[in-house]
């Protein structure tokens, strides 16, 4: 299945305040760059429709990438489920936010499709994630919104989040 990249540039660390603050809280740190220049060891996500069209935006470089379409369609995976290949003991996560490659995601799709993630990831030993803006670039999502959903699903988990941008 799949894996990516090398080395990091300079980062900015958020930190979410949503509790008391002896409590660990889930830490997403941004940094410019290529999402595909993340640290080897990380898995990556980022999201598609379910019929895995994958025509535009990030998801073609994922597709000229990693490839498998098929082997991700064979899963079937629906909205609000997370497709997965495997490749040199990383995780290539799919999230699948919507029906077709012309639709538009909800935060109530994002966010299922994020706790399965987060769900397979946790299980699967996953230390490291890097993702794109999730569901912000062509999907018009708010990142305000959806990185704090994302602190809110990975809080408990212990997994490093790695958000690439441009």
């Amino acid at each position: 299945m799949a894996t990516a990249g090398s080395g990091q540039s300079t980062a900015q660390k958020l930190f979410r305040q949503d509790t008391p603050a002896n409590e660990d809280k889930q830490k997403l740190t941004e940094i410019k760059g290529d999402l595909f220049s993340c640290d080897p060891t990380s898995s990556l996500a980022h999201c598609v429709s379910a019929d895995l069209h994958m025509g535009k935006g990030i998801a073609v470089l994922f597709k000229k990438k990693f490839g498998c379409v098929a082997e991700l369609k064979s899963q079937g995976v629906q909205p609000g489920g997370v497709a997965v290949l495997k490749r040199s003991g990383q995780f290539i996560y799919y999230l699948v936010t919507k029906a077709r490659y012309f639709h538009k995601p909800t935060m109530e799709t994002l966010q299922k499709s994020l706790e399965a993630l987060c769900s397979h990831a946790v299980s699967n030993g996953v230390k490291k994630l890097a993702i794109p803006r999730l569901g912000c670039g062509l999907d018009k999502l708010n990142w305000s919104a959806v990185s704090k959903l994302i602190g809110d699903i990975f809080s408990e988990s212990g997994i490093e989040i790695t958000v690439y941008y441009l």
